[in-house]
Formats: C-alpha cells, structure tokens, sequence
C-alpha cells in the first residue's frame, strides 16, 4: 500500500458517525478496526523512515562532532508532512479498502470429519 499518494486529510475533519458505524454494523467495532490498521500503517512508515535514514547515518559516531545530515533531515520533514496514520485508516475504511475479519462469525471446522 503506498500510504504517499493516499487522498486522507491532512487536517482533522469531523465525521458522521452513522457513516463509520454502517460499515461494520456497531460504532465500537469500527472504532477498533481504525485503531488496529492506524498501529499498522504506524508500524510500516516507522520502519520504512528508519530504513531511509539508516541509509544516509555516518558511521563514525563521536560526541563532541554533530553533523548536520540534509539527506536525513528532508527524509524526516517528508514523512511529518504525510496524514496522520489515524486519517490514513478512517480514508481506507471510508473507501472500502480495509477488509475485517470476525472470528467469531467463522465456521468452526468439524474435528470429526
């Protein structure tokens, strides 16, 4: 998924929640699927910005010479200006594009056979 090119907002907008809760039925269900896939995108734009700023880290590391790196300080205001990943799920749960699994409602398999 390339969270860059995503049309969420970059500002808080307020939102109907009748429009949030249709999706699954109940307004707490929908509030933990946003919860869940914003620590997701959370997680992957982490990893991604620390593997783009690992790229330019000087190796030798000293206390006393701080280096202003540009590379790294670009890389970092890019990825401050994307939407916040909360904004990032509620677009994808707004456009269809999150898929949620109940567990509960899976047909157990029958052990016998």
């Amino acid at each position: 998924m390339n969270f860059k090119k995503t049309n969420a907002e970059l500002t808080t907008i307020t939102r109907n929640t009748n429009d949030l809760a249709s999706k699954t039925g109940n307004i707490y269900e929908s509030v933990a699927v946003l919860s869940k896939r914003a620590n997701q995108i959370s997680d992957l734009l982490k990893d991604e910005l620390i593997s783009k700023i690992n790229e330019f880290a000087s190796q030798n590391d000293n206390l006393e010479e701080v280096f202003e790196n540009r590379e790294q300080i670009e890389i970092s205001k890019f990825y401050e200006s994307l939407p916040k990943p909360s904004a990032i799920s509620m677009e994808e749960l707004i456009e269809d594009k999150i898929y949620i699994r109940k567990p509960e409602e899976e047909i157990p398999e029958d052990p016998e056979g």
